[in-house]
């Protein structure tokens, strides 16, 4: 049935025919998209085809081939010649050195983000069967999750097969850190930097931070000023209050300047100070504003914009950067120079974990099964809630399908409902954040726990998702490269 010129309203196909026209189309869709990688990389190899005709003396001349057929692709497709010549060079870096993921994208195994994701992992490794290890290993990660949260994964597989240790390759990279601006259009610029990832991370989870002490402030000073309205409007139901050295009545909006004001008195010079209150309760910044007028504030200033001079939300000195580092056992004694990881980024390396550690108010041992990669165990030398720290340890974000949403920021809810009989175990329990727990319960999907933490989803179409712990999948990937021999060519 061609459907293309059907209304959806008109539409008959059930929630499952739609759901297997989708999937049928993104496969079509992959091969399509496989078939376009060929045909620039076939271009490109024209193009050099054509350049080798070229005396090497020539100069520039030699730059003419490609030039001229980036811009006919150009042309074809309604791109940039400069956008296709990168196109152009990318496909044949796919083509000739991806193999087996130009082949998983035909069939449909993977999308396009996947594809790009591993090409940004695996560029850098540099020998051939190291890298068609890393490609294999990845794959296995790319066919079961969403890019987003394959990123971290294949990253973090490409750091283990990478034949140059990470210490090595992370102080060339420190070495290239800098800041620049860019401009931008409307009296706007860009500012960027290039920093070691968990400094990165640090400042913008301190930022998050001050944004969330704003926002909150601003929410309480706005129900406080409706319970203030509210009461004056119980009472006499005068507008303004009484000035008692001369009987006027301010009537000034809320969050006004005194200049705008006027004098509240007889005396010109007298002005109004603003209440802090009305600072806050007038905030109309949205979370990404805050966080840029914050870090403008923190480095011009050193004070976190107007609330946090009022006293409405804590200085400086109270809001602490969280990062969450995992570190291998051997690499923290430094026996070992396997590389520690940065959770929700990927690898970092073993120095920067190391110094760390050494200023952590907390440590966690995490016992992960030899044979899956499960994670077994998690204790501490503190009292904690042992099965909490276990779960955030296991599923580092909310695991619903896709979702990335930090553990820290998620419930622990119970797999099989508590109020009907579910226990608290640790066989029961998962990390969901708050838009998935109450679509949990309030909707036709439904869960299962199977064995090391996978999460078995069952769509209100009958559908089968499951849902694996990071460190299960990982292992499990790892454990097919070991497995995966190179072809002898």
């Amino acid at each position: 049935m061609n459907t293309s010129s059907v209304s959806p309203r008109s539409d008959t196909r059930s929630p499952g025919a739609v759901l297997s026209d989708l999937a049928a189309t993104r496969r079509r869709m992959a091969a399509l998209q496989a078939d376009e990688l060929q045909l620039l990389a076939r271009m490109d190899a024209i193009a050099a085809e054509q350049t080798a005709r070229v005396p090497s003396s020539a100069g520039r001349e030699r730059e003419m081939p490609l030039r001229a057929i980036a811009a006919e692709v150009g042309a074809v497709l309604q791109r940039s010649d400069r956008v296709m010549q990168d196109r152009l060079h990318h496909a044949t870096v796919l083509v000739t050195g991806f193999t087996a993921t130009i082949a998983a994208l035909r069939v449909g195994r993977i999308d396009m983000g996947h594809v790009r994701l591993i090409q940004d992992a695996g560029a850098r490794i540099d020998d051939p069967e190291a890298r068609a290890r890393f490609e294999q290993t990845a794959l296995v990660v790319c066919e079961r999750e969403t890019p987003g949260r394959a990123r971290p994964i294949v990253a973090m597989i490409a750091q283990k097969l990478h034949p140059v240790p990470l210490e090595e390759r992370h102080a060339d990279a420190t070495a290239q850190r800098r800041v620049w601006v860019r401009d931008l259009d409307d009296g706007m610029a860009e500012l960027a930097a290039v920093l070691p990832a968990v400094l990165a991370y640090a400042i913008r989870d301190r930022l998050t931070e001050y944004a969330r002490e704003i926002t909150t402030a601003r929410r309480k000073a706005a129900v406080e000023a409706a319970a203030a309205g509210r009461a004056d409007r119980d009472g006499d139901g005068d507008a303004g209050a009484e000035n008692p050295e001369d009987g006027t009545v301010e009537t000034a909006p809320a969050g006004a300047a005194s200049a705008d004001a006027g004098p509240t008195s007889p005396d010109a010079s007298d002005t109004t100070t603003p209440d802090p209150a009305e600072i806050v309760a007038t905030d109309t910044r949205t979370t990404d504003q805050v966080r840029a007028d914050v870090l403008t504030d923190l480095l011009l200033t050193g004070c976190a914009t107007a609330p946090a001079k009022t006293g409405a939300v804590a200085d400086g000195g109270a809001i602490t950067a969280h990062v969450q580092v995992i570190i291998p056992l051997d690499t923290l004694t430094g026996t070992g120079t396997a590389p520690a990881e940065l959770v929700g980024h990927g690898p970092i390396d073993p120095d920067t974990a190391r110094r760390l550690a050494a200023t952590a108010e907390l440590w966690e041992r995490i016992f992960a099964s030899p044979t899956t990669g499960a994670v077994q165990l998690v204790d501490t030398y503190r009292p904690s809630a042992a099965q909490r720290r276990h779960l955030d340890a296991r599923d580092e974000h909310c695991r619903f399908i896709g979702c990335r949403r930090p553990a820290r920021h998620c419930d622990h809810d119970h797999t099989h409902d508590a109020a009907h009989g579910g226990p608290t175990a640790l066989c029961n329990l998962a990390n969901l954040c708050t838009r998935h727990h109450p679509m949990k319960h309030a909707t036709a999907w439904c869960v299962l726990q199977k064995l090391h933490g996978i999460l078995e989803w069952t769509s209100p179409t009958g559908r089968v998702y499951p849902d694996i712990p990071r460190r299960v999948l990982e292992f499990t990937a790892l454990a097919a490269a070991d497995a995966f021999e190179p072809a002898p060519f």
